[in-house]
């Protein structure tokens, strides 16, 4: 899928720091997105956890069938702003929320066979629920990301399956998937049914979570659409669920900073109004080096800046960049691709200030929709 950004055409209308949502290029995910449930019979949601975006649940909802929830607060997001099912997974429910929880949710999927005796009495009939099956089976390039890995809190193994205690589940649910292709969810799903496809049979659903990078060029979406026609013709028709969450936002936007000062200590550094720890965070987590628009490596363009942000964090820094001409004070970066796993994430740290949350409409119209100032700071503390 190519997509064209524009950014670059209201760059002066951007207070920093900002992240822009292109209302144009989410447009395009959710299509993609609706196609692959069209043509394969999938229900396809969004997982909040990776876009919550509330300005643009309206046109989310055009697109994607609900959400699916982490827990109570973000299932009360998703009954506020959006339209859709509500589906809600937690490695653990805490008493206190667990009756609005199933208020709120039309399917509720349990981690453990603890937390399925402790609420099924107050579960079933009222929603439809579901267990969190660990297939044993990933291929997630980075462990801190990897729901299958070594002594997994996530999904019930082969080892701990309690056949006896089914009753009253009507659906299964894994997760295996980082930010990959069709081909890691067939292996997933070949392990997944050589160790539950006896269960299969007795469900109504079955829902394949997150990690399916549906929307990034070079996917394989034929293959996909063929993989969930396959399992659904397999068990007599049962549903099938999808739940991205960063296929629904990726490259959808860019957070745009601005060089508050450059000093020099052995190389030139540039001290910008986002940080990497507190507006970036899985640049140092994953880690990964985000890509600035117009910027090159160490070495491919004449004039090199390391950038960092405003915080007290000696780390907190994006990298090292260089350009095409020097940078001056008050000139604007963008950082691209900066919508998914960010809005979610971000926090005050320092009492840096939060970005703005703004859209780029696609009749060329750039709307602040949320912002952030002392109060967020002082609320949080």
């Amino acid at each position: 899928m190519v997509k064209v950004s524009k950014i670059e055409t209201i760059i002066e209308q951007i207070q920093t720091p900002a992240y822009v949502c292109e209302e144009a290029l989410l447009e395009a995910n959710l299509k993609l997105l609706k196609e692959v449930s069209e043509r394969s019979g999938a229900t396809v949601l969004l997982a909040l956890k990776g876009f919550a975006f509330k300005a643009l649940a309206p046109l989310v909802d055009t697109y994607l069938s609900g959400c699916t929830c982490s827990g109570l607060h973000e299932a009360k997001f998703a009954k506020e702003y959006f339209k859709g099912t509500i589906h809600t997974y937690s490695p653990a429910y805490k008493e206190e929320d667990i009756d609005e929880v199933i208020a709120l949710s039309d399917h509720l999927i349990f981690n453990s066979f603890n937390q399925w005796e402790k609420y099924k009495a107050k579960a079933v009939g009222k929603t439809s629920c579901g267990l969190r099956l660990n297939p044993e089976v990933s291929s997630s390039p980075v462990d801190l990301y990897n729901p299958c890995g070594l002594y997994s809190r996530l999904g019930i193994t082969k080892e701990n399956m309690q056949y006896d205690q089914l009753e009253g589940i009507e659906g299964l649910h894994f997760h295996a998937l980082c930010e990959q292709d069709a081909s890691a969810l067939e292996a997933v799903l070949q392990g997944f049914e050589e160790r539950f496809g006896d269960l299969i049979p007795q469900m109504k659903w079955v829902n394949f979570g997150g990690g399916h990078h549906i929307t990034r060029e070079g996917y394989d979406v034929e293959k996909l659409i063929q993989l969930i026609k396959d399992f659904r013709a397999k068990y007599n028709g049962i549903n099938v669920y999808l739940e991205p969450g960063e296929a629904v936002g990726w490259q959808t936007g860019p957070l745009v900073a601005s060089v508050l000062d450059i000093v020099h200590n052995g190389m030139d550094i540039a001290i910008l109004d986002i940080s990497a720890e507190a507006h970036m965070p899985d640049t140092l987590a994953m880690p990964y080096r985000a890509a600035i628009r117009g910027a090159g490596e160490v070495g491919e363009k004449p004039y090199l800046y390391r950038l960092g942000g405003p915080t007290c964090l000696a780390g907190d820094i994006m990298g090292d960049y260089s350009f095409d001409a020097p940078l001056k004070i008050g000139d604007k970066l963008i950082f691209e691709d900066m919508i998914h796993y960010t809005i979610v994430k971000n926090t005050t740290f320092n009492g840096v200030k939060l970005p703005d949350l703004a859209v780029l409409h696609k009749d060329g119209r750039y709307e602040v929709t949320s912002q952030f100032g002392y109060d967020e700071y002082k609320r949080r503390n």
